[in-house]
């Protein structure tokens, strides 16, 4: 039980309080003492001064002192004080009545000769404590002799009324440790209540079930940031999932073709014997098939190894228009036969930025591909570059069909088709504009898509590049390959 939320919170609760409440009660405690201490010193200095002022200016006034001393004391129900003067040598002149009874006076006379001038403490015959002190008092306005006042005042009520407060503390006390338990539990309870629907919420979420979702309605603000981000990842999980939905009925389906079409052919074949060319067809229509069904297992393949985050890029310092020459040069022939314009514009200097070649051609070439394959007679495609900045932007445009802007935020996800029967007719898969995604991702840029229907598509790679200067990368490539 110790190791849940709700105990520990119950706990810190609890010891806070009982620290606080027993900090307030001891301060005030000590405040008390400290100023019923200051008040019994302030009416013992004040009966100092009345008997010196009356021994200095009215020392023969006996009747004004014996009432002073004898009579005022006895007037008192609480808080009673008494008084003794004792002149130079040593003879009692005045002392309160009962002043004997109370204190040992011998002892009395010592204390204060110990501390003259000084408010000490002091335990009368009967247990009480009594707060005394002693002065000289000079006699006269000649001074020439001194008597001494001694003052002691019972301060045992005062000391009842501490117990009585210090008993009470103990019982506050008490009922603070029962009661903040119970009341931190309450509120500890009222805490974690979010989260356990939280996980109450989670415990439902299966790979069958992602709809469930957390209500931040009435929680604090740092609970309904975290119930909006666990809804945001619920969000993404539920999409992910229905990728990965799609993604395994396009590739049941894309596989099963080529298999089903070898299998046809193979069964045709074999119904009845047939001359050696209607062999050789159905050999070159498995052929065909065959091939197909591997380039879909490569890109497969390839895709699988792009998203693992161990994939390792083999970076070269790589001339870009010289990689997009290339790539125009494969596919020239491909462009004569449809008709097609292909194009190279590369503006300004020369683009040198460190890339995996292999993996940018097959980006690139990819591109050139579906815009070629998708560009009537007559159309053009284009190939370009250019700088900005850290970021090096690579272009593939062309004036074919387009694609209708419903279907632009689908068109990087695997096998994909804006027209399938178009696409199958074409050879497609789905997968080339995933592949250049990756790519783009695995060289920490991204691919854009801007398109109109019946004007054309520009697909774009936005890659970032460590050298801040072309001119620097070109240099540096120089070098690397100049004989040493």
């Amino acid at each position: 039980m110790w190791r849940t939320l709700a105990f520990r919170l119950t706990a810190g609760y609890a010891l806070a309080g009982l620290f606080l409440v027993t900090f307030a009660i001891v301060s005030l405690y000590l405040v008390l003492v400290g100023e019923l201490e200051k008040s019994t010193d302030l009416f013992l200095a004040d009966k100092v001064h009345v008997l010196r002022t009356m021994l200095r200016e009215r020392p023969d006034d006996q009747d004004a002192l014996r009432e002073e001393i004898e009579l005022e004391s006895a007037a008192r129900q609480y808080e009673h004080f008494y008084i003794r003067l004792i002149d130079d040598r040593n003879t009692p002149v005045l002392m309160t009545p009962g002043m004997a009874d109370q204190l040992d006076l011998a002892q009395l006379a010592k204390r204060t000769q110990l501390h003259p001038g000084r408010t000490v403490r002091m335990r009368g015959r009967d247990g009480h404590d009594f707060r005394v002190t002693g002065v000289s008092a000079p006699v006269g306005a000649s001074a020439t002799q001194s008597d001494t006042v001694q003052i002691a005042i019972d301060v045992s009520q005062k000391q009842e009324l501490l117990a009585r407060y210090r008993f009470w503390f103990w019982v506050i006390l008490l009922a603070t440790f029962v009661i903040f338990p119970l009341v931190g539990y309450q509120i500890a309870r009222h805490g974690i209540r979010p989260v356990e629907e939280m996980a109450t919420t989670a415990r439902h979420i299966s790979s069958t079930n992602l709809r469930e979702r957390i209500l931040p309605e009435g929680y604090p603000f740092e609970l309904a940031s975290l119930a909006g981000t666990f809804n945001q990842m619920l969000d993404r999980l539920e999409e992910s999932f229905k990728r990965i939905s799609r993604f395994s009925a396009d590739i049941a389906h894309d596989l099963r073709t080529p298999v089903n079409n070898i299998r046809g052919e193979a069964e045709v074949a074999l119904v009845r014997a047939r001359s050696a060319d209607e062999y050789r067809d159905v050999i070159e229509s498995c052929l065909e098939e065959a091939v197909r069904l591997s380039d879909l297992i490569g890109d497969l393949l390839f895709l699988g190894r792009a998203e693992s985050p161990l994939t390792d890029l083999r970076r070269e310092l790589v001339d870009v228009g010289e990689l997009l020459g290339r790539v125009l040069e494969y596919y020239e022939a491909s462009a004569a036969d449809g008709e097609v314009s292909l194009t190279k514009a590369v503006a300004g200097e020369r683009v040198v930025a460190e890339l995996d070649r292999a993996l940018m051609q097959r980006a690139v070439g990819n591109l050139v591909s579906n815009a070629l394959a998708h560009t009537p007679p007559g159309g053009a495609v284009v190939l370009g570059t250019s700088v900005e900045a850290s970021m090096i932007h690579i272009f593939v445009s062309d004036t074919g069909a387009g694609i209708p802007a419903e279907a632009l935020p689908r068109v990087f996800d695997r096998f994909f088709r804006v027209d399938s029967s178009r696409s199958q007719g074409l050879g497609g898969t789905g997968l080339g504009l995933a592949i250049v995604q990756s790519i783009a991702v695995l060289h920490g840029g991204k691919a854009e898509i801007s398109s109109l229907p019946g004007q054309g598509t520009r697909v774009t790679l936005h890659i970032p590049i460590d050298c801040a200067a072309a001119t620097k990368c070109d240099a540096d490539m120089q070098l690397a390959s100049s004989p040493k």
